[in-house]
């Protein structure tokens, strides 16, 4: 850009300079609002002030993915302390891959979207955010609020390390236990020339993180033994860890009531998962669609199907409970629909939680939800919206009396596709990575057939 000569002007009556104000050109604009993304809050704190500035660092993130141009990006901020990385200790800037980025003056991490830079704060900024989104719901239910990963113990708390360009020319990402890692695809579709980075969809990091969060609570879940609702349980939860994520952000809050005129079934980002993704793939609705009317027999034993059968139902959840507090001239829209995420979100987890450690069927964790509602105080039509929802889904959901401890409960009756294997071959990476598949099992009892033959050729020599 070439320099300008800023000539003086002088007023014709006083020969007082003038400052010349340059007509603001699309650049200069564009410049100075990134310039005040970044300019320094407030003065100092007098000596003496009762508090001290809390820590903290401001991000600049995607709210959904870059195709969903109505919402673009926002600013938010990150209680606690962030290090260059960015890192925390929980998540981990993941090496080698995008050089650590360090803080400005402020402390804050605003980069230009587009940029490598800005796609590591982008994703560490959302696995963040879901990691706090669980802690929180633990928290408020009495629980203790820290979410261990699955390697965690008291003598190991690494961090989760995350790789946003950790997958160069891949159509996937995944959560891996033995990396202890997120790692994220980039690739270019089919025809077009622009590539596209799945670790700016904001959908795809909450996903991927939900599953690790889930790990770390029901670590067995994960395993391909696992009846195929087991499996749709993980893979619905990183769904839905989008939406509650989504719906935990005032903004995209507001955003959906003003997109759907306070109608949870109009067409609407939220229910719409990883839209530049699926449009890659020529998908009109992303790559699921959370408000659908899918049953168990419909979707058989494909977990990616299965998925959305448990995920279509606590939308239509939540949808029903917005719906029934609603009061537009009492209650703010948008203020209802964050409260309303906020319970079923810690409804969903603690439900999960009370489920067997081994073979969760929706049956379980959909009769986990009902007995919460009701001890949670919650009005009876709470509970019969939970029975509805899936009961239309041929999920048989038991009565709110049944005990919650897993060692009590009976066997529940078979549903469809529960006597089938797994069928993983359209999830996403964290469902269809090796080490979920217990691979190496069998390679064991390649190995110990071998060393048996061995042995039993050494004692025929032997005995020669």
């Amino acid at each position: 850009m070439s320099a300008t000569l800023t000539v003086p002007l002088y007023d014709v009556a006083t020969q007082a300079p003038v400052s010349y104000v340059p007509t603001p050109s699309a650049p200069y604009r564009a410049h100075r609002k990134a310039a005040q993304l970044t300019q320094q809050p407030g003065l100092p704190r007098p000596a003496g002030a009762a508090t001290s500035a809390p820590l903290g660092s401001r991000v600049l993130i995607w709210k959904q993915d870059p195709s969903v141009t109505e919402l673009g990006t926002r600013k938010t901020f990150l209680p606690g302390v962030v290090l260059a990385g960015p890192r925390d200790a929980r998540i981990a800037n993941g090496a080698p891959g995008i050089a650590a980025v360090s803080p400005n003056a402020f402390g804050d991490f605003i980069l230009p979207p587009d940029t490598e830079q800005f796609d590591a704060v982008h994703t560490f900024a959302v696995v963040r955010q879901t990691l706090t989104l669980y802690q929180r719901a633990l928290a408020s239910s009495g629980a203790p609020a820290h979410m261990p990963w699955q390697w965690n113990s008291a003598h190991n708390t690494d961090p989760l390390s995350v790789f946003p360009h950790g997958l160069p020319d891949v159509m996937n990402a995944y959560y891996s236990r033995e990396e202890r890692a997120l790692k994220f695809g980039d690739f270019v579709p089919s025809g077009a020339t622009s590539r596209v980075y799945t670790c700016r969809s904001f959908d795809i990091v909450a996903h991927e993180t939900g599953h690790a969060v889930l790990d770390g609570l029901k670590p067995r879940w994960l395993l391909r033994r696992n009846p195929p609702q087991t499996g749709g349980l993980h893979e619905a939860f990183g769904d839905l860890t989008a939406i509650f994520l989504a719906l935990s952000q005032l903004d995209q809050v507001e955003a959906v009531i003003a997109q759907t005129k306070a109608d949870l079934h109009d067409k609407t980002f939220l229910a719409d998962m990883a839209e530049q993704f699926g449009l890659a793939l020529g998908r009109p609705n992303g790559l699921r669609n959370a408000d659908n009317d899918l049953t168990l027999a419909q979707a058989g034993n494909e977990v990616h199907a299965l998925s959305q059968v448990f995920t279509g139902a606590v939308y239509d959840i939540l949808a029903d409970m917005f719906a029934f507090e609603r009061r537009p001239g009492l209650l703010d829209d948008a203020a209802l629909l964050y409260r309303t995420g906020e319970y079923l979100c810690g409804l969903v987890l603690r439900a999960l939680m009370a489920a067997p450690d081994v073979g969760a069927t929706y049956a379980h964790v959909a009769s986990a939800m009902v007995q919460l509602a009701g001890s949670d105080g919650k009005p009876a039509p709470y509970q019969e919206f939970i029975r509805q929802r899936f009961t239309v889904r041929a999920v048989n959901v038991a009565d709110d009396a049944r005990p919650l401890a897993p060692q009590l409960e009976p066997e529940p009756e078979p549903e469809p596709g529960d006597s089938l294997p797994q069928d993983r071959r359209s999830c996403c990476g964290t469902m269809n990575h090796a080490e979920y598949f217990e691979l190496e099992d069998v390679l064991d009892e390649e190995r110990q057939a071998l060393a048996a033959w061995c042995q039993q050729q050494d004692m025929a020599r032997g005995s020669s």
